[in-house]
């Protein structure tokens, strides 16, 4: 049986089940939240450890959440700042001598698999090379398939910006995959 965001939120609230509520809150949205910090981190360990910071933010600002929303739009937008946070120290860790383009293909290697087909390599390869804000929007429309008012809501944007940013994504990936696709 699933629990529903009322309960945990009431779990959440009160001190005696607040670590019943911090369990349940982890059992309900482990997986979505690791998938989408995942696919702004490639790298697993990074992702879990990630995934860890999110569920302690959640934890320790509990008493933040309004309720004006709902509970995994909160918990999404706590995820997608601290997946910026991790790319953004990661991109000042990394060294200015090292060749991008080997370091995207491990990097995209890591995250399919051997046996994965050119056309998957090339889509990860486009969604990487986007800018950050069209990455982030064509990762929570895309695989997520999160409506543009709930994006809006999680990275404080306005839908028609968010639309546009999706627009220009999608067209920068097919072309990226018409230009790197050898048949």
């Amino acid at each position: 049986m699933k629990i529903k965001d009322a309960e945990i939120i009431s779990l959440m609230q009160h001190p005696r089940t607040q670590e019943k509520g911090v369990r349940a809150l982890m059992d309900a949205y482990q997986s979505r939240l690791y998938w989408h910090i995942r696919r702004i981190i490639v790298d697993g360990d990074l992702a879990q450890d990630t995934l860890q910071e999110t569920f302690i933010k959640a934890y320790q600002n509990f008493h933040q959440f309004k309720n004006d929303s709902q509970l995994y739009t909160w918990l999404y937008r706590i995820a997608t700042n601290e997946a910026l946070q991790q790319v953004n120290k990661m991109k000042k860790m990394q060294k200015t001598d090292e060749d991008p383009e080997y370091h995207m293909q491990n990097l995209v290697a890591d995250n399919t698999g051997e046996d994965a087909e050119e056309i998957q390599i090339l889509l990860q390869k486009a969604i990487q090379s986007l800018p950050e804000k069209q990455k982030l929007v064509f990762m929570m429309r895309y695989y997520d398939d999160l409506p543009y008012e709930e994006i809006s809501k999680i990275v404080d944007m306005s839908v028609g910006t968010l639309k546009t940013n999706y627009h220009y994504a999608k067209q920068k990936i097919e072309e990226y995959i018409k230009e790197n696709y050898e048949r």
